[in-house]
């Protein structure tokens, strides 16, 4: 236990200190993101920031098991397929890399990261276990790409992919506290250190953006975080899919309503909800505070019911999921700008 007071601290010195080191770097490099149509900020901003993120967390990750704080098959799980991921976003930050091969690195490390998991236990449904058996690799290798896909497309205005990952981080450690869980805190905790380092040169206005590599890793890494919360409890997979609701709802809808419209979904837009709402309402601080304040007032008393088993996982998932759907639509997630 004596371990934590410096591995800990060790994720949010790393990244604060590795945010500015990767910012002078992206400066002298030349690596920076100049607004255009489809972008949400009006100042050209260096980029590439998270790999400081992956940096510590994974650092302190490898600490974490020497010293039997986390357990080694859930630190390789965790760890080899966000860091595949965060190189195939380095590299895309650098150059382009075609679509189809990031998607193929994408599925790669999904499944590599679901076969060390042993796929999805059973799942509590309206009270019963549902097994997938090998439809839940499948499943939760798709569920995987989509999230670390998805953290990259609510990446897009400053301290909203940085506030949500240390929210649902915190999160889901309050969570395996009220099951009784302590073992499996420390690694969320030392996520939300680690972007929280981030967070102090993202906070609007940005001096520093997240870019893919940072996105994409925080994307898998809360994915399989969320994964390994089912086989401790199966009812905890609930909680944190609960957690992350403003991010799924916002990208699913969106995604959704383009496809019914016509649209290539694949090329850049700005239609998602916080978009729209970062153009109402005039800046990138009202609208990540707004989801914050969505997240702690609505969210998470709602995870912690179904985690108390005061309410079936799905059910909640619906009432928690509805206004938000109401909301998102509300702010014309998926329709063109005028």
């Amino acid at each position: 236990m004596t371990s934590l007071f410096w591995i800990l601290p060790l994720a949010l010195a790393g990244s604060l200190l590795g945010t500015a080191v990767l910012r002078r770097y992206a400066l002298s490099n030349s690596l920076i993101d100049v607004p255009n149509a489809r972008s949400s900020h009006v100042l050209p901003t260096p980029r590439g920031g998270g790999v400081a993120i992956v940096l510590s967390f994974v650092v302190s990750a490898l600490f974490l098991a020497w010293t039997g704080e986390l357990a080694w098959g859930v630190t390789w799980a965790v760890i080899v397929p966000g860091g595949l991921v965060a190189v195939v976003g380095f590299l895309d930050d650098h150059g382009h890399i075609p679509a189809r091969w990031r998607l193929l690195g994408h599925f790669t490390a999904a499944i590599i990261g679901v076969v060390l998991l042993n796929g999805l236990p059973a799942i509590p449904f309206f009270g019963m276990a549902l097994n997938l058996g090998l439809a839940g690799y499948l499943f939760a290798s798709f569920y995987l790409v989509w999230l670390l896909n998805l953290y990259n497309f609510m990446d897009g205005i400053d301290g909203l992919a940085s506030l949500e990952a240390i929210f649902v981080c915190l999160g889901g450690a309050l969570l395996y506290v009220i099951s009784g869980n302590l073992d499996f805190v420390w690694g969320p905790v030392a996520l939300a250190l680690a972007v929280t380092g981030f967070l102090y040169w993202n906070f609007p206005p940005a001096r520093i953006f997240m870019g893919d590599a940072g996105s994409g890793f925080l994307g898998i890494t809360l994915g399989f975080l969320s994964l390994q919360a089912a086989w401790v409890n199966p009812v905890l997979l609930w909680g944190w899919l609960i957690l992350l609701g403003v991010f799924i709802v916002d990208a699913t809808c969106t995604l959704f309503v383009r496809l019914i419209r016509g649209d290539k979904v694949y090329e850049a837009h700005r239609s998602h909800a916080y978009q729209f709402a970062t153009r109402r309402y005039g800046g990138h601080r009202p609208v990540t505070l707004s989801v914050s304040c969505i997240n702690v007032i609505w969210l998470l008393p709602i995870g912690i019911l179904v985690t108390m088993g005061k309410v079936d996982g799905f059910t909640a998932l619906l009432i928690a999921y509805a206004p938000l759907v109401v909301l998102a639509l509300r702010f014309k997630a998926g329709q063109r700008e005028r």
